[in-house]
């Protein structure tokens, strides 16, 4: 199975055969994103865990773009924006939905030993190990914390 930065090689190539400007804008961004932290970090080669982290970075930050464009009324910014989110979630595995990610969090809880609120961060440490690139680390936080709470 070839690793995610070879997929995006590929898909790059392909995209600029086929002329998607827009996946073709994305991806570029992401390859520079890569190169910048492989350059800046102490990996000089990231493994597909780091191009991982870099993609839930940038669909945060696109999310963040999107909500100020709509308080803004630039729809039109806001869309382009969503786009760009699609295209980056299909370098991520696929993501958890609700029930799975309050089974999941149980389970990292359970494996923790962590009883009150107090103790947030050994479960969160765990959870966030865990499910790392499957759900967003606002979620699994909110999730962790709204479990701990009815422990106490």
């Amino acid at each position: 199975m070839a690793t995610l930065k070879e997929r995006l090689d590929s898909e790059l190539k392909d995209a600029m055969r086929a002329k998607d400007e827009l996946k073709l804008s994305v991806l570029r961004m992401l390859k520079s994103a890569v190169k910048y932290k492989e350059v800046e970090g102490e990996a000089k080669v990231l493994d597909d865990s780091g191009v991982m982290t870099i993609v839930g970075t940038l669909i945060k930050q696109r999310r963040d773009s999107a909500a100020q464009f709509k308080e803004a009324n630039r729809l039109d910014l806001a869309e382009k924006e969503e786009k760009e989110i699609v295209v980056l979630q299909t370098y991520l595995p696929t993501q958890l939905t609700s029930d799975q990610l309050t089974e999941a969090v149980k389970a990292c809880i359970l494996e923790s030993g962590a009883k009150t609120i107090k103790e947030l961060g050994m479960a969160m440490k765990i959870a966030s190990a865990k499910l790392k690139g499957q759900a967003e680390g606002k979620a699994i936080s909110e999730e962790v914390k709204a479990q701990l709470s009815r422990m106490a």
